[in-house]
């Protein structure tokens, strides 16, 4: 039976309702100084916002040691109505010092990954249910091999997805052939995020025909070109015939962008974002993106 992993337990993909694919409660790292997002009453509002706007869950991307914050989470659900995914994995080594990564590179990462997938993130008990690492600019440099070389077998040995940060939306091709060639993860089990941030529509129809899912995230940052591109490039790949592989999410990742801080934050997904595309594509396949598809692309077969 597939399932997604939630917080609070295991949910039929159908029970996420709309959902936001990638976003963030809680995020911190110091090259977010002065604006880490590690405040559980501000999570706790905007995830009510969410709802308020017709929101049903929240796939959180923030991976080990940025901050996740795994114990609040359960409760941030409860609270709110709204179901979250939390993550494992890790991010580009930039956000670490590398103190802390070569304490990794020592324990394993790979197994860090299944104990959190399978057992739960630390003391919280709280299982993961996906898998996020990150690319580089146009590149996959040493420590993205490592990472998505681990990331890999933690897939293999649980079937959890993986979501890749795609560096300004770059190198997804190059993603893909490491992780579905070399490393043999089955494209539907790979989530590819800020495609939209480079707006090359030969790239991302090649990335979805290969199987991968795609992720138009982060709506909010105008200095990309995510709002204005988008309906294009959602309605090409529509017409291509890859309906089924897109996604959407807010991605906000600063505490300046929170809805209730005054930003846009997760209801400018479903409040802007989803009655533009509506407009311009028609509310079923904007309904696909945001029900259906997620469903799949974050449901794993109960081992």
């Amino acid at each position: 039976m597939t399932m997604v992993r939630t917080v609070l337990g295991d949910v039929l993909p159908e029970e996420l309702g709309v959902c936001d694919a990638h976003d963030h409660l809680f995020l911190s790292n110091p090259l977010l100084a002065g604006q880490e997002l590690n405040d559980a009453s501000a999570a706790r509002a905007e995830l009510a916002a969410f709802r308020e706007a017709g929101g049903g869950s929240v796939v959180q991307w923030t991976p080990y040691g940025m901050g996740r914050r795994a114990a609040d989470l359960p409760l941030l659900s409860r609270a709110t109505g709204v179901q979250v995914v939390a993550a494992t994995g890790l991010h580009q080594a930039a956000h670490y010092t590398p103190e802390s990564l070569a304490e990794l590179r020592r324990g394993g990462l790979a197994e860090l990954f299944v104990s959190e997938l399978t057992t739960g993130i630390g003391t919280s008990g709280v299982r993961a249910g996906l898998v996020k690492v990150a690319g580089g600019f146009h590149a996959l440099d040493a420590h993205t091999r490592w990472t998505m070389t681990a990331a890999a077998e933690a897939h293999h040995a649980t079937g959890a997805p993986i979501a890749v940060h795609l560096e300004l939306g770059t190198g997804a091709l190059d993603v893909l052939d490491l992780l579905c060639g070399e490393l043999e993860v089955p494209p539907h089990r790979v989530v590819l995020g800020h495609l939209n941030r480079s707006p090359d529509l030969v790239t991302q129809r090649q990335a979805a025909g290969s199987g991968a899912y795609l992720a138009f995230d982060g709506p909010s940052r105008a200095n990309h070109a995510t709002d204005w591109r988008m309906p294009d490039a959602v309605s090409a790949l529509a017409d291509a015939g890859f309906g089924e592989r897109l996604l959407l999410g807010g991605d906000t990742t600063t505490a300046g962008a929170r809805s209730v801080d005054g930003g846009p934050g997760m209801p400018y997904l479903l409040r802007r974002v989803r009655p533009r595309l509506e407009l311009a594509l028609g509310e079923g396949l904007v309904e696909l993106m945001l029900t259906a598809n997620p469903g799949r692309a974050f449901g794993v077969d109960r081992r």
